[in-house]
């Protein structure tokens, strides 16, 4: 079983239903009922969104991390909820759709220094929690793809795209073909118009449990960030 520490909206936020009924999955609960294809075969659909839809809509802020042997799933609860209350929440100042490579994700426009503030300081305390990658995992990080500097993050932290790294993005397709990207652009401004260009606020964290290898991750914690003070 893997751990993984995420940002995502309360299960009855407005972006949050939205990007599921995109996904047509939900990481808080059961499946859709029917994904929300907006114009898409059922194939072309699935094809888009059965990657994204398997980590459920986040961003991540911890990759998905093993235990080490002399920790219990139950005191990383604890240390989970703990976090989140001496932690500040933030603001995206402004959502963005953007390619990231051959994909499209959610992305902050504006200042990132308050996210990145937090998602450093997420790092940082869960790497205790974090058992030391496993020969076939840094293979499938593909290290020969990735940056100096990137392999040595990997090596230290678990992944590659943290700190200086690190980005904020809410994944909402896999690997798009260049001759449809216009096309699915044009349907995620759609299906995501009303929070294009406005704030969002990063008021909780999910902790996101992959019960087996390959299987769906779904929300066992989603805490409040109930800190005191100014976060960047």
């Amino acid at each position: 079983m893997r751990n993984a520490i995420y940002f995502s909206p309360p299960e009855t936020h407005a972006l949050t239903k939205t990007a599921s009924a995109w996904l047509g999955r939900s990481a808080f609960g059961a499946l859709s009922a029917e994904a929300f294809t907006a114009g898409l075969s059922v194939e072309e659909h699935r094809q888009l969104t059965s990657e994204p839809a398997r980590y459920g809509f986040h961003a991540t802020l911890k990759a998905p991390f093993l235990l080490p042997q002399d920790r219990t799933q139950g005191a990383l609860e604890i240390f989970f909820d703990e976090f989140c209350s001496r932690q500040a929440p933030t603001l995206v100042p402004r959502l963005e759709l953007t390619e990231i490579g051959p994909f499209f994700a959610l992305t902050c426009g504006g200042s990132a220094e308050g996210i990145n503030s937090l998602c450093n300081e997420v790092v940082e305390a869960f790497e205790p929690w974090r058992a030391p990658l496993t020969p076939e995992d840094m293979a499938r990080r593909k290290p020969e793809r990735l940056s100096e500097r990137q392999r040595d993050l990997l090596e230290r932290w678990g992944y590659p795209y943290v700190f200086e790294e690190f980005r904020f993005h809410m994944t909402l397709t896999g690997p798009v073909e260049e001759g449809s990207k216009s096309k699915v652009r044009d349907i995620l401004q759609t299906v995501f118009s009303e929070h294009l260009g406005m704030p969002l606020p990063i008021e909780h964290l999910g902790l996101f449990v992959e019960a087996e290898r390959g299987a769906p991750f779904t929300v066992v914690r989603h805490a409040e960030l109930r800190g005191m003070g100014d976060r960047p």
